[in-house]
Order: C-alpha cells, then sequence, then structure tokens
C-alpha cells in the first residue's frame, strides 16, 4: 500500500447516484446484515440479487432490499445481470467463491480475512484479469488511518522511525499446527486488523519475530521494509476495550485510540529551564487532535463511518467505476498481511522472513 489513500469527496446517498453498479451479495448472515447492507445506503449501487445457503434468510433479506433470491451461486450469476459481487462468508469458503465470481467476468468485494493461507491469495490473483477486487480490512480504510497517513506524507513528520500496537489479542502456541490443520484462529480472524493498520501505514514487512508468554499474549516485532521497526503488544486479558497505536516520525508522533481520536503530536518550543508555559503564542505546534462530534445526528460518528465500512466499499465503487485497479486493500496487500500471520505463527521465538527464499 505505498500510495496514498484516495481521499473520498462528499457523500452521495443511493437515491442520488446518477451511475450504480449492479451488485449482488453473496452470505447475508449477521456481520452482513448488521454492517454490510446498511452501508450500500451511501453507495452508487443497486442491490439486484441476494445469494445464501439458508434460502429463507435469502428470501426474507432479498424482499427488504428489493433483490432476487438465489441459493446458488452459479444460479446468480447466470441469471442476474451483475457487475459486481460482494462476498462475506467463510474465510474458508472466500477462495472458492472469489475465483468463481472472477472467472463469471465480475469485479469482487470481499470480507476480510480473504482466505486461510497465503497461497489461496496468489491463486485468487490469477483468476483476477481485469477485474477490481477490494478485500475489506477496515482499519485500512477508516477516516484515523486516512488522516494518520496524511499527516506520514507531509513535511513535518519526517522519516518513520517506529510504531507501536496494542490490540486484545492472544496467538497460539502450536502455530504450525494451526496452519497444517487449518484452524480459524482469533490470530486470523481478529489479529488481521491491527495488522492491517500497522502496514497500512508502515509498508511492507521483511520478517517477523514472536515472543509469547504463557497464556497466549506477547509481542509480535514487524521489521519493515523501509527500515523501521513495528512492535505489535499482544494484549492478554480478554475483550480489553481499548486499541491504541502510536506512530513515531522524526517531527513528531501520531496516536491513534479506539479508532476515532486521532492525536498529531508536535512538542512546544521550549528553552530547558526557561519556558513557562506549556501553551506558548501561536497554533503550529502543541497536539491537535481529531475525533467525531457526537452532539449532532451527523455521519461521521456512526461506526459505519468511523470503523472503515463505508470507506471500504466506496473505494471498491470507485475504482469499478473509473476503471482502475485497486491500490489500498488490494490482493498484494492482502497477500503481504497473510505473509505476516503465517510468519508470526511459525515463529516461536525466532526470526521469521515473511517470503522464504527458495
Amino acid at each position: 500500500m505505498t500510495s496514498p489513500m484516495r481521499e473520498l469527496g462528499e457523500m452521495q446517498y443511493q437515491r442520488e447516484a446518477d451511475a450504480r453498479l449492479r451488485v449482488g451479495i453473496v452470505g447475508v448472515g449477521w456481520h452482513a446484515y448488521r454492517n454490510l447492507l446498511p452501508t450500500l445506503t451511501y453507495l452508487p449501487v443497486s442491490l439486484d440479487a441476494v445469494c445464501d445457503i439458508d434460502v429463507d434468510r435469502a428470501r426474507v433479506t432479498s424482499a427488504q432490499y428489493g433483490a432476487h433470491a438465489y441459493s446458488s451461486t452459479a444460479d446468480m450469476y447466470r441469471d442476474a445481470d451483475l457487475d459486481a459481487v460482494l462476498v462475506s462468508v467463510s474465510p474458508k469458503l472466500h477462495p472458492e467463491l472469489t475465483c468463481e465470481a472472477l472467472d463469471a467476468g465480475l469485479h469482487v468485494w470481499l470480507e476480510k480475512p480473504p482466505a486461510m493461507r497465503a497461497a489461496q491469495v496468489e491463486e485468487i490473483e490469477r483468476h483476477r484479469g481485469d477485474r477490481v477486487v477490494v478485500v475489506g480490512f477496515k482499519k485500512a480504510f477508516m477516516p484515523a488511518t486516512r488522516k494518520a497517513r496524511e499527516i506520514m506524507a507531509g513535511p513535518d513528520f519526517g522519516r518513520l522511525r517506529s510504531l507501536l500496537a496494542e490490540y486484545p489479542m492472544t496467538i497460539p502456541a502450536d502455530g504450525a499446527d494451526v496452519l497444517q490443520r487449518g484452524d480459524y484462529a482469533n490470530w486470523l480472524a481478529n489479529g488481521c486488523h491491527p495488522l492491517s493498520f500497522m502496514l497500512a501505514v508502515g509498508g511492507a514487512v521483511d520478517a517477523v519475530t514472536v515472543h509469547r508468554g504463557h497464556s497466549g499474549g506477547g509481542v509480535c516485532i514487524l521489521e519493515y521494509a523501509n527500515g523501521a521497526l513495528g512492535n505489535f503488544h499482544l494484549a492478554d486479558g480478554g475483550r480489553l476495550p481499548f486499541e491504541r497505536y502510536a506512530i513515531y516520525g522524526d517531527g513528531g508522533h501520531i496516536t491513534v485510540e479506539n479508532s476515532s481520536r486521532v492525536s498529531w503530536h508536535r512538542g512546544i518550543p521550549f528553552s530547558y529551564g526557561r519556558t513557562t508555559s506549556y501553551a506558548p503564542d501561536g497554533a503550529d505546534h502543541g497536539t491537535t487532535v481529531w475525533e467525531p462530534q457526537n452532539s449532532l445526528a451527523t455521519l461521521e460518528n456512526k461506526a459505519l463511518f468511523t470503523q472503515g465500512f463505508y470507506d471500504e466499499l466506496r473505494y471498491f465503487c470507485d475504482c469499478v467505476i473509473e476503471g482502475r485497479a485497486a491500490v489500498d486493500g488490494s490482493l498484494s496487500f492482502a497477500l503481504d498481511i497473510m505473509r505476516v500471520y503465517e510468519a508470526a505463527l511459525l515463529s516461536d521465538g525466532a526470526r521469521m522472513p515473511t517470503v522464504v527464499q527458495s
């Protein structure tokens, strides 16, 4: 993810869009129903088809949205006139369903994680052709991430030196067996969230070292290709209601707390032993904070927007409509994350390259 994320313009409601993508959705379980379908209200799309192996669930959901119901993707691709499909099922099924949709000539947005193994992402890439594929790593798309990247690209941040992530996470002790068995461990299900943020702002990773505590917590060290180090603190302790990132550069550091508070810390001009005010004149120093307004019924304070659901789906729609390949959330980005995931499982205290040289 080397290029800055495109700044999205003013939001346009679905009913206001001049051009709409004809989309179908595969999988309308609770996640899709809570987080994906409501987001369509703010996107230039027309939901024409709903597919789920639970026939009754497909029918009642399709009726709500005025779409056609299917229990078979093959039937949907044969009968429905679609531009794109949204895939939100188990990651064990993502590769097969994504390849099927690509072979049917459709653009694909798919939920994270894209697969169970890195090699499966490479297989999806072999089927992609000229179609757009975006993986829904929401923390790579959320407004807080976009603001952090904007600051990092500015003249004052300087060189990325290090990055710290704190997230309620553990890692399995039997990592090699997890990969062998094909387990859907929490390290993949939710660990991909902080990893996607860390790679979105830090870039590609060359090697990973994990030191695991007795109960599963510990530290995951990322060696970035640009020379920076990332420290992913695996905060053992259950579902802690806290998530924090700190990005350190030459000119200051950025913090992102709970996905909704971004702070740019630049320090103040001072003379040691002489300066008496922590708030000297001027506004080009100190700390600037961005956070949602919660006193108004605005959109920017709603989870669909703060968490990145809108941004990831809007980016996918824009790429398809404008005929350009995805950079953010691309298969290349997804492959980098899956390689870090696998290397971390295999580390066991040793330095593990993300790509094993033959």
